[in-house]
């Protein structure tokens, strides 16, 4: 069994309500370091409302989180994670620059804004105005701010919509660079291709952890040769 330190994420019965929607239904889950855990599922499935109890935006109704050894909400955890909204969370009015040294500065390291804004390549239109990228280039730069600091964890919302092909591949590259060095990384998504370059995944639905495991694994649990054929067999047999 892996040690607790080992884990970069705990979630242990967590449950959460809007009203009448049921965002998280009891969902446990473990995500150790340098791991590549992807999170998939539709839109509304719980993903976003999930990452964002992680980072202590969402308080859940009952179960406990625990991110890099520590129950959430805790502030000063905060400046080890690197958290990428599905929405662009930028200052429209600063540089792309700007933005990227401002969120640096808040978890107190400004010395990689070179190499995130290269890294997206978003180097060369460093001095222009978030407000006039394009929404592509804005997805960029809000990648570009979660990963200045160097997080040990980081928690990516859709990363790669609007991202063309080719920069997709390279940021991939990072990702596997830092699982390497240690970070881990949680990404959510609803396009399979990306999900089967994950080390691991968990396929949400309703609320629902369905189930966990590798590519291979989930396949084989549901006796299909695709992924998107796992996953609906998989949600059938939750259902029933």
């Amino acid at each position: 069994m892996m040690a607790r330190d080992s884990y970069a994420v705990e979630v242990e019965g967590v449950a959460k309500r809007f009203g009448p929607i049921t965002a998280l239904d009891k969902v446990t889950l473990r995500i150790p370091r340098g791991e590549v855990f992807g999170l998939l599922g539709p839109n509304g499935a719980g993903k976003t409302t999930l990452i964002r109890s992680l980072v202590g935006l969402v308080a859940p109704e009952a179960g406990t989180v625990t991110v890099l050894g520590q129950r959430m909400p805790q502030l000063d955890v905060l400046a080890r994670v690197g958290y990428m909204t599905q929405q662009a969370a930028l200052y429209p009015d600063l540089s792309a620059e700007e933005n990227v040294r401002f969120f640096g500065a808040i978890s107190g390291r400004v010395d990689g804004v070179r190499e995130a804004l290269e890294l997206v390549d978003l180097w060369d239109r460093r001095t222009s105005v978030v407000a006039t990228l394009s929404g592509g280039m804005r997805t960029r730069c809000s990648l570009a701010c979660a990963l200045v600091h160097k997080p040990e964890l980081l928690l990516l919302d859709e990363p790669t919509v609007g991202v063309d092909p080719q920069l997709r591949i390279q940021l991939w590259d990072r990702f596997r660079q830092m699982a390497a060095a240690g970070t881990a990384i949680l990404i959510s998504s609803h396009v399979m291709d990306e999900a089967e370059r994950c080390d691991r995944l968990g396929l949400i639905r309703f609320g629902r952890l369905l189930a966990e495991g590798t590519v291979g694994e989930l396949k084989a649990k549901a006796g299909v040769e695709r992924l998107e054929d796992a996953f609906l067999k998989l949600s059938e047999v939750s259902e029933s």
